[in-house]
């Protein structure tokens, strides 16, 4: 008799079609009656995960698309969403994870995941600490922390007293660069889309400034009352009408770095940047960036970063959404600027 192998139900979050403008709840759908052995298949060099929590990231946006000229594949109808999630080793055919590690990946929108380390990727064992949440892993410590360490230091190459603008400020990644501009001695200046988050990035994230973009007729006008002397570095997010506003404000050798284009990823044929001369006559140096880039970082980062926390240096403010099948509404959320902070899908308990 061979030992008996519990089997359970497996939920999912299956994509349904592909979009055109931003996502909605009812462009995805969570299915039961998949089932999966609650064990890694003997030589198969994999290992089984239960998923704890789930990383809600705009990236995303572009997996939903039939369109595959970006860095990273769209998902596939009919099957399982993936993206950026921490899980628990529930059974391992490989003898560098035993059950009960912790680790961070990309995985599948589902209760359970079968993982193989050639495969995963940026799969890494997550060391926990009990002065840090488990899920800041996915935030902080994780892939939209991260993207604003890399970015911040390594393009935008802050100087003491410079003046710093970031886009999308109270989000994921946008809260993270303005407290790390406010720790190198910068001026710091945040965008966000409603009243309460311009609050929170005066009152809780440390901003010296803050403004709604919603309340702005004029994007120019509102940036040169924030920043009469001009801008030195940019921390894009957005995109549209606001980096061209930014290009206008912009100090000669000026740096920006495009990190997203949410404002551009509801549109199907997005607008030009108009103000694009500037970057001649002020000797701007723009680039975009991959986190993806710079990984080799990541050891240094982490140390950074968890020391500022642990200091009391950082906060960061996590928008907590309960359940798997609550992960389509906190995805199309992003879109709208429901959450308020690093929107995570807790999925099952530590």
């Amino acid at each position: 008799m061979g030992e008996e192998v519990e089997v359970v139900e497996n939920k999912q979050v299956l994509l349904k079609k592909y979009i055109e403008g931003v996502p909605t709840e009812t462009d995805m759908e969570v299915k039961l009656g998949n089932t999966i052995e609650l064990r890694a298949p003997k030589g198969s060099g994999c290992f089984l995960v239960k998923n704890l929590y789930l990383s809600c990231d705009p990236y995303m946006r572009s997996r939903m698309r039939d369109f595959h000229g970006s860095y990273i594949p769209p998902f596939v109808i009919g099957r399982r969403i993936e993206g950026f999630g921490l899980a628990r080793v529930v059974d391992s055919d490989d003898p560098d994870f035993k059950p009960g590690d912790i680790i961070s990946a990309i995985t599948g929108w589902e209760e359970y995941s079968l993982l193989r380390k050639s495969d995963a990727l940026q799969l890494r064992k997550v060391e926990l600490d009990h002065e840090i949440p488990i899920s800041y892993h996915l935030g902080l410590l994780g892939m939209p922390g991260f993207t604003a360490y890399a970015g911040f230091y390594e393009i935008c190459s802050p100087k003491k007293g410079e003046n710093v603008f970031v886009s999308a400020a109270s989000g994921a990644v946008g809260q993270l660069v303005g407290q790390l501009a406010k720790l190198h001695g910068c001026f710091v200046v945040g965008s966000a889309g409603s009243k309460q988050k311009v609050d929170l990035l005066k009152n809780r994230l440390g901003f010296d400034e803050a403004f709604n973009y919603k309340e702005e007729a004029d994007l120019d006008a509102a940036l040169k009352r924030f920043f009469p002397e001009g801008i030195d570095i940019y921390f894009d997010n957005v995109g549209g009408s606001m980096l061209d506003a930014v290009l206008l404000n912009m100090r000669v050798r000026g740096r920006i770095a495009l990190c997203g284009m949410v404002s551009l990823q509801s549109l199907s044929n997005p607008q030009g940047v108009h103000n694009l001369f500037n970057a001649i006559s002020k000797r701007i140096r723009i680039e975009g960036f991959l986190q993806s880039d710079y990984l080799h970082l990541y050891p240094q980062f982490l140390e950074h970063v968890k020391g500022y926390y642990k200091e009391g240096k950082i906060v960061y403010i996590e928008d907590m959404s309960e359940g798997l099948e609550t992960a389509p509404s906190a995805l199309a959320g992003l879109f709208s600027g429901r959450n308020i902070g690093k929107q995570v899908v807790r999925v099952a308990t530590d």
